[in-house]
């Protein structure tokens, strides 16, 4: 079911609701440019719409023509006399392996695709942020990220798995780090995940942290790690493929290192260091990094072909896939592992041309 509204607690509602009903949402951020919007309804050709005055104006009357739209402005809504209880999944013979969500990557490696993910992979990364950020009924969890990326999920889980409570900015405070500051601190947030690049556009970044401060999207750099010492900090990696987050790095007191490593891997996932011919590659040489475990998406929607190219059963474990990232790392003596970028048609890393595949010397 595909979702359309303006960020607010409707959004939220709407996106718990078609989950509690064992649906797959279909996240549309009005604030995203039309032709990105129709194109991903009309790949994903979603049975319903859930939309509101500013779904329906971003998407166009064009696009509403073959979805049938449930309208959150109607006055008697269609659930008006529906139970208020949460359906009964195992009368509705719903499993853990139905769909969650499907959300489109961004593009910038290609034509965008819809990637496919499964309520227990999101189950699994809800249980493992409690344990690793220490999430609780008392905490109080940003949400920053627009619904239309994947890092929304991993906001929403983290606080609902918790029973924490949830907070979400206002556009201008998202969109002005300064103002942003001045929110987590008014609203005493403990848990926020943020992109590196926000950060460092910021005259003060350090007055930005939260308890816990968990950077994603982007690599950071050392020296802005280290600018932000008063919170927990938290490297997280992963892609959209791999439900969210794969491996995260935990910033020590004493980090003076010149590169952020991306870490180890979260609970029930694995990742290997593979060279063009599906091996491991010996510790600390650059490899193909892997992931394989819970979080491992279904695939591309109306993509088989994409999707067995970069999706593959696994060697090393009976019935584990392997989802193919294209990203290339290295183990650190500490175990930790270093991001060193995308594999693509040639990567120069530090002096170093890669060819595709092969195993670059121990840096």
């Amino acid at each position: 079911m595909a979702i359309c509204v303006e960020r607010s607690p409707a959004m939220v509602v709407g996106l718990l609701a078609i989950l509690k009903a064992g649906g797959a949402y279909l996240p549309l951020d009005p604030a995203y440019p039309c032709a990105r919007l129709r194109q991903v309804l009309g790949d994903a050709a979603p049975r319903l719409l859930l939309a509101d005055a500013a779904g329906r104006a971003a998407l166009g009357p064009e696009a509403l023509v073959d979805v049938s739209v449930v309208d959150l402005e109607t006055a008697t809504p269609a659930w008006a006399e529906l139970s208020a209880s949460d359906p009964e999944p195992r009368a509705l013979g719903l499993t853990a392996r139905h769909l969650a969500y499907v959300i489109y990557t961004s593009g910038s490696t290609g034509t965008p695709k819809g990637v496919m993910v499964e309520h227990h992979s999101l189950v699994n990364l809800g249980l493992a942020q409690l344990v690793l950020f220490g999430v609780c009924s008392n905490s109080r969890v940003v949400q920053f990220a627009s619904f239309g990326f994947d890092a929304s999920a991993w906001e929403l889980v983290m606080a609902f798995g918790a029973g924490a409570a949830l907070h979400l900015p206002a556009d201008e405070f998202r969109q002005a780090s300064n103002k942003l500051s001045d929110y987590l601190r008014r609203e005493a947030i403990t848990h926020a995940t943020l992109p590196p690049a926000l950060l460092q556009a910021s005259r003060e970044p350090g007055c930005l942290a939260s308890q816990v401060l968990i950077l994603a999207g982007e690599l950071p750099k050392a020296e802005l790690v280290r600018s932000l010492a008063s919170a927990s900090i938290v490297n997280a990696y992963g892609p959209t493929e791999a439900a969210v987050c794969a491996t995260v790095w935990s910033c020590p007191d004493d980090f003076d290192g010149p590169v952020v490593p991306i870490g180890r891997p979260i609970a029930n996932t694995r990742v290997y260091l593979l060279d063009g011919h599906g091996g491991p590659v010996p510790f600390g040489a650059v490899g193909e990094l892997y992931i394989g475990g819970a979080g491992v998406a279904r695939g591309y929607l109306n993509r088989p072909e994409l999707t067995a190219e970069r999706f593959i059963a696994s060697p090393f474990v009976e019935g584990d896939r392997l989802y193919k990232t294209g990203d290339l790392a290295r183990y650190l003596p500490d175990g930790n592992l270093e991001f060193l970028g995308r594999n693509d048609d040639q990567v120069k890393i530090r002096g170093f041309r890669i060819e595709p595949g092969e195993i670059a010397a121990r840096l």
